[in-house]
């Protein structure tokens, strides 16, 4: 099966939410979720009035499937309002 890029992005639930911890919660169930220890980037963006939303992107094999689990996993992490995949890529080569 082929290589794929993944990007999702989380949106904390106020200015107050502590980025990194969530950033780091998330990268666990990442690493769970795929089953490897690949490295996982993370961006803060900024969104409005304050607010930055946090964009994780990693490489996993096809195979594993679609996010939709792993978004609602991260979904339960204390002062996230919101996660979904925004981008999904193949690599080529």
């Amino acid at each position: 099966m082929a290589l794929i890029y993944i990007t999702l992005r989380i949106m904390p639930e106020s200015i107050e939410a502590d980025l990194p911890t969530i950033t780091a919660e998330a990268t666990k169930m990442i690493h769970a979720f795929i089953k490897e220890d690949r490295s996982v980037q993370a961006e803060y963006k900024p969104v409005a009035f304050g607010l930055k939303a946090i964009e994780l992107m990693w490489s996993m094999q096809e195979s594993i499937g679609g996010t939709e689990d792993l978004e609602a996993e991260i979904c339960n992490i204390e002062n996230v309002q919101n996660c979904e995949c925004v981008d999904v890529r193949r690599a080529i080569g």
